[in-house]
Formats: structure tokens, sequence, C-alpha cells
């Protein structure tokens, strides 16, 4: 695999990129200011494509020089190594924010806001997308997880998806195709950027949907540390279970490393109270791990993707 920080290794890759229509190039990016929890190191090469043709000539391009690339969406759900990022990251421009309502069907571009989907999605009086509105990732990324929310969830309204591989072939993928599951698709198995995804919706009563959004945002407001850094969850909820009451309940609210802290709004939300490192971060999941399953016999898994360098 290609090493971009070897020697002349920057200097090839620049000169292959700049020969390339494959967007912005921004090299040794901090990717902090690129995430929710406001941490992370720097990425070797960020990336920014604005349309299809750049992004399959981009991931065309990496695949043939062997450089390895990582995926940056919105910056929620994951956790940005202090050290960074090597090779290059991916992150979809303005132009993948493209929105189309054709009755009950509605395309929406990869880089889209899941939030923003849901709210304009509403006012065309479609229900279906309530749920989305208090997740704060993308729409490929909401894609790739099976994002989910007051008992619904991204696979319930999904119909098909385009998705460049990381051969750089653009395929479409329906809903058999994807393996959903709770937090996961088929992505996490078979590389891929989803660049647009199509959603069925049904007519709805347009107070009707907009009562209900507000009921789940006073929800999040009266429960979440919405003023805060956070990536949202941090871990998955075990069957029969919910990751915040067991946090709780081992007493871990409060508890800080460096600048992490568990939140005591929620407890399955970690806070940057200023300074926090990924390491910090990543002490605190352990030790949370730890606590869990010494009190109670259950393994946490982490719902945030851990990216990067350590």
């Amino acid at each position: 695999m290609a090493d971009l920080r070897r020697e002349g290794g920057q200097t090839a890759a620049a000169s292959l990129l700049s020969e390339a229509n494959v967007g912005a190039v921004l090299w040794n990016e901090p990717l902090a200011k690129y995430t929710t929890w406001k941490i992370g190191g720097p990425a070797d090469c960020l990336i920014i494509p604005e349309n299809k043709e750049q992004l399959k000539e981009l991931v065309t391009l990496l695949h043939a020089h062997r450089i390895h690339w990582t995926q940056l969406g919105r910056g929620s759900n994951m956790l940005v190594a202090d050290k960074g990022i090597r090779g290059a990251v991916i992150k979809l421009g303005q132009g993948f924010e493209e929105l189309h309502f054709d009755g009950e069907t509605v395309t929406a571009g990869g880089s889209l806001s899941f939030v923003k989907l849901s709210v304009l999605a509403g006012k065309q009086g479609l229900a279906g997308l309530e749920f989305a509105g208090g997740i704060p990732g993308s729409v490929g990324g909401a894609v790739y997880m099976n994002a989910g929310a007051h008992g619904s969830d991204v696979s319930r309204i999904f119909k098909s998806a385009d998705i460049v591989l990381e051969t750089g072939e653009l395929v479409t993928y329906a809903a058999k195709d994807m393996a959903f599951d709770y937090r996961h698709s088929i992505l996490h198995e078979r590389k891929g950027i989803v660049t647009e995804a199509v959603f069925g919706l049904r007519q709805g009563d347009r107070k009707e949907i907009s009562a209900v959004m507000a009921s789940y945002k006073d929800r999040r407001r009266r429960t979440q540390p919405l003023q805060s850094a956070t990536a949202g969850s941090v871990f998955r909820n075990p069957p029969g279970d919910h990751a915040a009451r067991l946090i709780e309940a081992a007493g871990l609210k409060g508890l800080r490393i460096g600048g992490a802290e568990v939140s005591l709004q929620h407890a399955n939300f970690i806070e940057n109270t200023g300074q926090a490192t990924a390491e910090d971060v990543l002490a605190l999941m352990e030790r949370i791990k730890e606590t869990i399953s010494e009190k109670n016999g259950i393994h946490m898994v982490p719902e945030v993707y851990v990216l990067g360098e350590r």
C-alpha cells in the first residue's frame, strides 16, 4: 500500500492528483474542525470531489496506485485519532447535497444533512423520516450504518443507492443488496461511497408530522447535551437494555479522563469539555467497558467508529 509519508510520497501523489479532475486537494489538513467531537489529527491528504465523475476518477486513481483512502462524512459518530489519518481522506463536497422530490419518492445526495432531509420531507407533507430529525450525520453515513431512532431506521424507507465502490465502479444497490441489520449495512464489508440514496415515503399531514418532530426535538433538548461537542451515542444498546441506563446505574456519570467526560445529562454521550484528545476519549470508553463488564457481565460495543493512526 502506497505511503504518502515516505520520502517523495506526497510529491508523487500530488503530481498524480494535480493532473486529474478530482476536486479540491488539501495536504496535512487538520481534521478536528471537520468532526462534531472537535477532535482529530491531520489527514495526509483531504480530497473534496464535487460530483460523481470527479469521485469515480479519484477512487479509480487511488485504487490503481494502491493509496489507502478513508471517507469522512459530516464528522459525527466517529473519533479521529490524535495522529490523524494516513493516506487519502475523501469528503463529498456541496455538489452531493442535491435533493429531489417525486411524489412519495425522494432522492438525496450522499453529503446532504440527514436532519435537513427529514425537515424538508416533512414540509412536503411526506411521512417516514421523522425519526431522522436528531441524527446529525449525512445521508450517506445514515445508509452506511442503517441509522435509526424512535423505533425506526433507514432500512424501513430505503429503496436504492448509487455507490462508488473502491475500484471506482459506480453501481446501484437495491434494498435487497444492502444486508441491513442493527447499525449495519453491506458497506461495512464492501467498501464504497454513497453518492445518492432514494427513499420511499408516504403522504402524511404536515401538522402531524411537525408535531411528532417537535416532540422528538423537545425530548432531545431535555435529555441530550446538544450544546456540547459530542459524537452522539457512544455505545450500542445491548439486547433488551439501554447503554445509558447501564452506564448511569454503574455510577459513571461525570467520570472524567483528561478533557473527556461522561455527560451528566445523558450517560451514553461523552463530552469534549474543551481540550479532550482522542486518547482521553478512548481511555474513558475503555473504563466504561471494563466497569459494565465487571458489574453486569455485558460486553459494550462502540457505536462510534475510531479512525486513524494511534
